[in-house]
């Protein structure tokens, strides 16, 4: 009897952990979220090293794990940034990796009203283009962050080696907000592949799949004041046991 209620008592404990766990992922999930402002204060470089320890934990195919990150601060980054700003202004997008032909359906409109939350946080009327514009320039200024990395991945691994890194970046970003860093995870920066190339050395022969702004947010920027909705359970999984 005493060992059955031993043995029980350790399976509740174990229960216990395990439910603890998964809290604190689904905390870690509902509280991440795209900073679209930072302050200036630059994250200590142990800190960025232990997100990039935990981050490596990634699973990909084959183990071949595929990501590399070009992370430009301070100097390095005021140049990229200032190259980049011009290159929006004057030289067509050229990803790397083909962006989505269109939205249809329900993605446009999830996309629409992420776009329509952001715009009508920040004071964009809607129909006032010049101010969209600004609000889009702020990709490219990487929304303030101290620090922005660059995720690209070996051209011969084609499209399961931007998956790779797909995952990786979610872990990125998930470890940061566990140490309470900020992030973003930036398309944008990828339709500009050659001026990272340019100003960060990466080579030639790697394909750029994103960039991610981090940093620590402005709580008070009206830009981090909303939240994206998320799709009901029933609409993003089928269940088949027959």
């Amino acid at each position: 009897m005493e060992s059955e209620l031993t043995r029980d008592a350790i399976a509740g404990s174990e229960r216990s952990v395990t439910q603890g766990l998964a809290d604190q992922l689904e905390h870690l999930l509902v509280a991440r979220h795209s900073c679209r402002a930072f302050l200036p204060d630059e994250v200590p470089r142990a800190t960025i090293e232990k997100i990039l320890t935990i981050a490596q934990r990634t699973a990909s195919w084959c183990n071949s794990q595929p990501w590399q990150l070009t992370i430009a601060s301070g100097k390095a980054l005021q140049r990229y940034r200032d190259a980049l700003l011009e290159q929006v202004q004057s030289v067509k997008p050229e990803p790397d990796l083909p962006f989505p032909g269109e939205y249809r359906g329900v993605y446009q409109e999830r996309r629409r009203e992420c776009g329509f939350q952001l715009y009508e946080a920040v004071g964009v009327q809607r129909g006032d283009r010049a101010a969209g514009d600004r609000q889009r320039l702020e990709n490219f200024r990487f929304f303030g962050a101290p620090h922005v990395a660059i995720v690209t991945t070996e051209a011969p691994l084609g499209i399961y080696g931007a998956v790779d890194c797909g995952a990786y970046v979610s872990n990125f970003m998930l470890a940061a907000q566990a140490l309470g860093v900020a992030t973003i995870a930036q398309a944008a920066l990828a339709a500009y592949s050659a001026c990272a190339r340019e100003q960060l050395g990466i080579d030639p022969d790697r394909l750029v799949v994103c960039g991610i702004s981090f940093g620590f947010e402005d709580e008070a920027h009206p830009a981090n004041q909303f939240r994206t909705s998320r799709a009901a359970i029933g609409d993003t999984a089928s269940w088949l046991d027959r």
